[in-house]
């Protein structure tokens, strides 16, 4: 038996068909003996609708207001995902930042967080439910909505499993590990088993996109070991942790990047510069 905290991102839960496998795949993990948390994003391209409609009603909303409606996309997942759990004989609970309480301060749209209490979701662990947490969003000492920014719901998750003192913290993505490039640009890309936190961040520095820097930071800090895994097909994935026992070549991709030699350039002073 564990203690697993798993983050499954939009394109994980981007329709009700692939929100529906997904509690498949975590009462397998429930069935097997594990307690399990669960931190989810907005379903795959709902924060950008929102996005697009306070832009339809003002160029700058007020921080407040807008953490107010980018919250809800994380309140829609955690519903949903909860009923199919319930529906497969899978007890479950849905809560959003608020009800967990995770404490941040108030920096609206990119608010840090403070505290975490786990009194709610250890009771619940004990009684034999699926915790669903919302992602990227919590509340102020003065109960106001706040957003995590870029990479939030990554941060929930890192963050609930360093309180908890979960074994792993697992990272369901669409893709199925770390690799040494971008696996969909360069064929001959190698998935790692496993890579340091500071080659970790190394890498999301240079442009690899599995990771935000801030969650990956936030696992060094707290010794939270992390993986990354696949939600569309089995596999052992990538553990991100503090040491490993081999080294491997390795290199970030970034699309914003180019590199363009010139050739046949006299080597005469002034022409070449």
């Amino acid at each position: 038996m564990a203690l697993l905290v798993q983050k499954y991102g939009g394109t994980s839960v981007g329709t009700t068909e692939r929100i529906e496998a997904v509690a498949k795949k975590i009462k397998k993990f429930k069935d097997s003996g594990d307690d399990v948390v669960i931190v989810v994003s907005a379903m795959s391209g709902e924060t950008n609708r929102l996005l697009s409609l306070s832009g339809s009603i003002t160029e700058e909303p007020a921080g407040r207001e807008l953490d107010v409606l980018l919250s809800t996309g994380e309140q829609v997942t955690i519903a949903l995902l909860s009923m199919a759990l319930n529906k497969i004989s899978c007890p479950s609970k849905s809560y959003t930042g608020g009800q967990v309480r995770i404490q941040t301060d108030s920096a609206h749209t990119k608010a840090r967080i403070v505290d975490i209490d786990t009194q709610k979701l250890q009771l619940d662990l004990a009684s034999g439910f699926v915790v669903v947490v919302a992602g990227f969003q919590g509340v102020d000492i003065d109960g106001n909505l706040t957003t995590l920014g870029r990479g939030g719901s990554d941060t929930t998750a890192v963050a609930l499993a360093a309180v908890l003192e979960a074994e792993e913290c697992q990272i369901y993505t669409d893709v199925d590990g770390v690799y040494t490039t971008d696996p969909r640009v360069v064929d001959s890309a190698r998935r790692m088993d496993e890579v340091t936190f500071e080659e970790m961040i190394e890498m999301a520095s240079l442009g690899s996109k599995v990771l935000q820097i801030r969650a990956v930071e936030f696992a060094a800090k707290y010794n939270v070991p992390l993986r990354v895994l696949s939600s569309f097909k089995d596999g052992p994935g990538t553990l991100i942790t503090i040491d490993r026992g081999n080294e491997m070549e390795r290199v970030a991709f970034n699309r914003d990047e180019a590199k363009s030699t010139v050739v046949g350039v006299p080597d005469i002073p002034e022409i070449a510069s």
